[in-house]
């Protein structure tokens, strides 16, 4: 499975929460479309049915990528010393 660049996913992420969040507060037409497009988008991202699914899979795709970058800045910080 391609992974999704972090600034992507990250953007997603925001999306989706300012317009759940957005939603939640005062319910339209046009913040329901909102939901359901970012809903659908980061689902697409993430490679999952659902939006519970889809935000667990983004959770375990940041540590997995954080988890990255400190393996990196291990081995960089060997490669100096």
């Amino acid at each position: 499975m391609l992974l999704p660049a972090e600034k992507e996913l990250r953007a997603v992420l925001a999306r989706f929460a300012e317009a759940r969040f957005r939603h939640d507060l005062q319910p339209t037409g046009r913040s329901s479309r909102e939901l359901e497009e970012t809903s659908a988008r980061l689902c697409a991202l993430t490679s999952t049915g659902s939006v519970d699914q889809a935000l667990a899979a983004a959770d375990a795709l940041l540590e997995q990528l954080r988890a990255e970058r400190r393996t990196a800045a291990a081995a960089s910080r060997a490669l100096a010393a």
